[in-house]
């Protein structure tokens, strides 16, 4: 076990380092070899008769060989594996060049190809940074029990078993799935149920790895560690989603086994017509297809780069052109469509007059307390300048409130279901509860020395410009905007009737989640899932876009989506709708320069009209050309008013 745990954490490292030293060993390449091309071309031009020709084509031919071996290499593996491709091409140009001595032409040729190569490396990504996020959200060590009672610390990934009784304090996360044994307290679930609000945990309650324990001071018992746990097995699916392609390189690549042939034997027709080996070379030169390579990645680039200004993070490019055919986009609740926090809506006091006597018994009870609850009451009355008191004998009651004496009175903040098992007669506060529910608001109730006081309503705020992205969605031509969230039916409709999204999915447990987004793509539809934590992985798995709020989200489901937010500004979802929508426009005027480079320059090269060097430089101009078409994504949405999300 020990020896697994150590290879998952340290393959990701390794992995990542590997592909960053091949990335600028083949860069590193390319700069050097190419100094000694251009170096012949500069004496040429300048030096004429100054230099040794000798020297000249020396310099040439180092540069050539240096650019030219690792094409050689990459087509000797293809061969090895059965395949024959574009890297063979390039390699019989540049066997022809060699044979000819046009060292300047093979040089140039492998450097343009060398620089292809890089770029396609680069544009992969996988999902290494995903499992290592996982691992940072559970603790690295464990409190474990000992039979005499005392606590050690021990390694939580390699010591810890089934069964164990460990100890978790409050601020501290738990370090595996299990029930709790002793103690009650109130934890931060928000990453892996979803709730807005902390749940309170009593004896024989479960709770998992990574969640926040925010109150009391318990111990439970492991049922579930590593892969096993809730985590583990968001890890496993993380990993699963890798090594993909977008459609656009799928069809280049499954062409470009006839694409070889053909132009063979287009060369060889060549030579037995015209003997001409010049003709042949500029054939092979001119036929690479260096800008159709460059057609893809470049757009992809220059996408990602306009995208990364404004805050959009695209981790998995294969599913770039699916985001230009988007037809229905589920929203997440908490934490997306709102701000994830909640804060006070409304108070309503028994008698008219005493919302400042409210609010202080209130604020003054919580005194003590960090649940999120209490700390929606404080700021309340700060921002209103309520006197906080300080109680006596403070005392949480877990699930159900907190009480506390304050003035020389017992007061009680908490459920009504509590006060009135108290003694408390809460007959006044059931008068205006039906209008509260009907506005989707969590109540607290307040009662001192005997007597109900009233009530505090809360809510999470809904995000600003929520309403303005989806109603820009609607004016992209996307169809369908749906909400689905675990909190009750009434609140959810609230949220959505503000928001302007018309088809709710409330109650729903993360796999439910995935069934809605699993029924929303039988319509044919291409289906984007817009989430912020662990719950949310597999609705985004399950979607053909993932898209997670990563500034506000959890590493997981950053990690797991295919497009990460890193401010929370949902505008950003049209405004990347319609870049790649651009990109896909792009693309394809990029295959269509491509080609017909490609085909005029091997007309007018079999004719004669056109020979090695004036193919190689053709050849150069198409792929500047794609390159400078596609490097007008770059500043896309610089005019656009889209300041930074809060």
């Amino acid at each position: 076990m020990q020896e697994e745990s150590t290879l998952t954490n340290a393959q990701p490292k390794t992995q990542v380092t590997r592909v960053t030293k091949s990335d600028m060993g083949r860069l590193g390449i390319a700069l050097f070899g190419g100094i000694l091309v251009l170096n012949y071309y500069l004496a040429r031009l300048f030096f004429t008769g100054a230099i040794d020709g000798f020297a000249m084509k020396l310099s040439a031919l180092i540069g050539a060989i240096i650019l030219s071996l690792p094409i050689y290499w990459e087509a000797v593996k293809d061969l090895c594996h059965g395949k024959v491709g574009m890297n063979e091409l390039v390699a019989l140009a540049l066997l022809a060049a060699f044979a000819r001595e046009d060292y300047p032409i093979a040089g140039a040729v492998a450097f343009f190809m060398l620089i292809s190569i890089t770029i396609e490396k680069r544009t992969a990504i996988g999902a290494e940074a995903a499992i290592e996020a996982v691992v940072r959200m559970t603790p690295r060590t464990a409190r474990r029990l000992k039979a005499d009672g005392t606590e050690e610390e021990i390694d939580a990934i390699h010591d810890l078993n089934l069964g164990d009784i460990c100890r978790v304090r409050p601020g501290e996360n738990f370090p595996a799935d299990g029930k709790i044994r002793k103690g009650n307290t109130t934890v931060n679930q928000a990453s892996i149920t979803g709730e807005s609000l902390p749940a309170d945990k009593n004896e024989g309650d479960d709770v998992f790895a990574g969640t926040l324990n925010l109150t009391g001071l318990v111990e439970f018992e492991v049922t579930r560690k590593g892969t096993d746990t809730t985590l583990g097995k968001v890890r496993n699916l993380i990993a699963d989603a890798e090594q993909s392609k977008m459609p656009i390189q799928r069809m280049i690549d499954q062409y470009i086994g006839y694409y070889t042939p053909i132009i063979l034997m287009i060369s060889g027709l060549t030579w037995f017509i015209t003997r001409d080996m010049s003709r042949v070379i500029a054939v092979l030169v001119m036929a690479v297809p260096a800008a159709l390579v460059l057609a893809h990645p470049s757009a992809v680039i220059a996408a990602v780069s306009s995208a990364s200004r404004l805050g959009i993070l695209i981790k998995d490019v294969a599913q770039l052109e699916l985001v230009a055919k988007i037809k229905a986009i589920i929203f997440d609740k908490t934490g997306t469509l709102t701000e994830g926090n909640l804060e006070v809506a409304r108070l309503e006091p028994v008698q008219e007059g005493d919302l400042a006597q409210l609010v202080q018994v209130a604020v003054s009870v919580e005194h003590h307390s960090n649940h999120p609850t209490a700390v929606a009451i404080k700021q309340l009355a700060q921002k209103v300048g309520i006197e906080e008191l300080v109680p006596e004998k403070y005392e949480e009651v877990a699930g159900k409130g907190v009480s506390a004496i304050v003035n020389g009175q017992q007061c009680y903040v908490g459920r009504q279901t509590w006060l009135a098992d108290l003694g408390i007669d809460v007959s006044m506060l059931d008068k205006s509860h039906e209008a509260t529910e009907s506005e989707g608001m969590s109540i607290v109730s307040v009662a001192c020395d005997g007597k109900a006081l009233g009530w505090i309503g809360l809510h999470d705020a809904i995000r600003e410009v929520s309403a303005e992205a989806v109603k820009e969605l609607r004016e992209l031509g996307v169809e369908h905007c749906c909400m689905v969230t675990g909190d009750n039916q009434k609140v959810a409709d609230v949220v959505a009737r503000q928001i302007g999204i018309t088809e709710v999915y409330a109650g729903c447990l993360p796999e439910e989640k995935a069934n809605v987004v699993h029924t929303l793509k039988q319509t044919g539809a291409i289906v984007a899932v817009v989430g912020d934590g662990v719950n949310d992985a597999p609705a985004l798995a399950a979607g053909d876009i993932g898209m997670a709020m990563g500034a506000i989200g959890s590493d997981v489901a950053v990690q797991s989506a295919s497009i990460a937010l890193m401010n929370n500004d949902l505008r950003r979802i049209p405004f990347f709708i319609g870049l790649s929508r651009r990109t896909r426009l792009l693309m394809n005027q990029n295959l269509a320069i491509g080609l017909t480079f490609i085909m005029v320059g091997v007309y007018f090269a079999i004719a004669g009209a056109l020979g090695p060097v004036g193919a190689a430089l053709i050849h150069t101009a198409s792929s500047l050309l794609v390159i400078f078409n596609s490097a007008r994504l770059v500043r896309s949405g610089e005019m656009l008013n889209l300041p930074d999300g809060k």
